[in-house]
């Protein structure tokens, strides 16, 4: 059974969505409070996050920056604008996944239940294969991307998609692929997230002195190359 963290301060409606997620098989925890959720998250192990924005104490951006510090747990982030800006800076910081309020709670546990079978799908890879490009090594059954001895601290959905592009080096991925394979729901018009986890992952990899590796195809998709 997976275990969930409902961080938002809307107390009405916390309670509705953990009986709603509780009866559909997920063990679910609550917290009101930003701080009191992050304290939650430092002594207990969680699967998944929900963490809304707009929160009187310290927002969800502040929160997630927070959390990152110590966890990689996927998060998806509530934003009751739904506002191009809120999303594109939640996955900057580190989010997986955001969902407009109000939101239908089927699309909320569509969201979350593709979430959690890519974590499962990727624990049976992880299993079986490493990879190894450019001095970058995926570590079998760790799910840990190294370069040299140090770890890249990538999110669950990062990790994912650096996997996808390295799995397939050389071939271009379109973007209708990687988003049903790595988000886990069919691409939508001017939907940025998943170009803003290539930009996170590829940041994070500049940061290691690793460029130049994912290549845009315009209109396209992606390649990972595996020769630079």
């Amino acid at each position: 059974m997976y275990q969930i963290l409902i961080i938002d301060d809307d107390i009405t409606l916390t309670q509705m969505l953990a009986e709603y997620l509780q009866q559909n098989g997920f063990s679910v925890a609550v917290e009101n409070s930003p701080l009191l959720g992050l304290k939650k998250m430092r002594e207990n192990q969680f699967d998944l996050v929900l963490l809304d924005v707009m929160m009187p104490e310290m927002d969800g951006f502040e929160t997630l920056k927070q959390l990152r510090n110590f966890s990689v747990v996927p998060v998806i982030m509530l934003t009751a604008k739904g506002e191009d800006y809120d999303r594109i800076l939640g996955l900057e910081l580190g989010a997986d996944d955001y969902l407009a309020k109000p939101f239908n709670h089927r699309e909320l546990l569509a969201r979350m239940k593709a979430l959690t079978r890519r974590m499962d799908d990727l624990s049976v890879f992880n299993q079986v294969q490493n990879l190894e490009f450019h001095g970058i090594k995926i570590e079998e059954a760790s799910q840990r991307a190294m370069i040299s001895d140090h770890e890249l601290e990538l999110t669950n959905t990062e990790f994912q998609l650096l996997v996808a592009l390295m799995r397939h080096a050389g071939n271009l991925l379109t973007k209708e692929k990687l988003s049903e394979d790595v988000l886990g729901r069919r691409l939508s018009p001017f939907d940025r997230s998943l170009d803003m986890h290539v930009s996170n992952v590829r940041k994070k990899l500049a940061q290691q002195g690793i460029e130049n590796v994912i290549k845009t195809m315009r209109g396209s998709g992606y390649i990972f190359m595996s020769e630079i």
